[in-house]
């Protein structure tokens, strides 16, 4: 079976920066970019990406899920990665148009295709470390993905690190490829040490995020979270499972949380991680200082089912959409 994100669409959408001002887009094969090896991109690191699903609905149109969300937020780690910033509109256009170039490969629900627009660095200049690259790619990949989950919703095992960040409180925002590969080598570590599935990064016992997700404390009353600051991602998933929460009912708590506050709440509570792939993934496992602490009864927890089917009924046409968050694209 192919894995999430490796198979891809036969076109993509590319939009070069030069002088000073965007070009107009253009689709092209989905093959490799032609770049000088003194790219800025790759000496220095200047990128950021995002990822968002365009879904097809019962009724045959196809949506995109909170596209004005994603493309602000790619907006925002541009200004913190010194790159020029993609003009919403015309970032808006290039997305409709390689999803309606691509529509006939979009899978039925729940699966979806997945859009990737990543923003690079080009100027050829191996001695910019200290300047801002003044010209710049920004392109667009979509790939066809299943269920997540099509295996099953099985509980995570979560290694809880009190030493180590995720990333430098600067760039914590920014969804740049730097971030994830400082969180590799820890994440690997704790897979070959632990059989752990992911990293929850708590430096100074202050619980942030995972290497690849947020994370969120729930129970029956209450969905419990770190407050957004500049030093983790500020998920949108996370945002939209928060709003459903309190139309639910649940009482939303976004304040810091200590490493010992989250092993209390393990004894009754729940735990799950959230992104755009998973949407909401348990936690049934945490391990710290070599014990191994299981989150409520270690299994799928009702509300992060609860919650998870909710905002995943919405994303696939099954429920109301009243915050307006799929963008018609026919």
């Amino acid at each position: 079976m192919t894995s999430f994100g490796s198979k891809f669409c036969e076109k993509m959408a590319v939009a070069w920066f030069k002088d000073g001002a965007w070009e107009p887009f253009s689709l092209e094969k989905t093959e490799p970019l032609r770049l000088h090896p003194a790219a800025h991109v790759l000496h220095y690191a200047s990128t950021c990406f995002e990822g968002f699903k365009a879904y097809r609905l019962p009724d045959g149109t196809v949506r995109i899920f909170r596209l004005k969300k994603h493309i602000a937020r790619m907006q925002q780690s541009a200004k913190a990665m010194y790159l020029p910033e993609p003009d919403p509109d015309a970032m808006r256009e290039m997305v409709y148009r390689l999803v309606r170039e691509n529509r006939d490969d979009i899978p039925e629900p729940p699966g979806a295709l997945y859009v990737r627009p990543a923003l690079i660095g080009t100027m050829p200049n191996i001695g910019a470390a200290a300047v801002a690259s003044d010209e710049a790619c920004l392109f667009v990949l979509v790939s066809p993905v299943g269920d997540y989950f099509a295996g099953g919703l099985n509980p995570l095992r979560i290694l809880v690190d009190d030493e180590h960040m995720r990333a430098t409180p600067q760039l914590g925002m920014a969804k740049t490829g730097g971030n994830y590969a400082a969180a590799l080598g820890t994440i690997l570590q704790a897979r070959r040490d632990f059989n752990a599935d992911q990293v929850l990064f708590c430096p100074d016992g202050d619980v942030q995020e995972t290497g690849a997700a947020n994370f969120l404390m729930l129970n029956d009353q209450e969905i419990l979270t770190k407050q957004l600051d500049a030093s983790f991602l500020h998920g949108v998933t996370r945002e939209s499972v928060l709003t459903l929460g309190g139309d639910l009912g649940y009482r939303i708590t976004e304040r810091n949380i200590t490493v010992q506050e989250l092993l209390e709440w393990a004894k009754s509570g729940e735990a799950a991680l959230s992104g755009t792939a998973a949407v909401l993934a348990p936690v049934g496992t945490l391990i710290y200082k070599g014990a191994e602490i299981p989150v409520g009864t270690g299994t799928l927890g009702k509300n992060t089912e609860r919650l998870r089917s909710a905002l995943v009924d919405i994303q696939c046409g099954r429920a109301d959409d009243a915050h307006g968050w799929l963008e018609l694209v026919d």
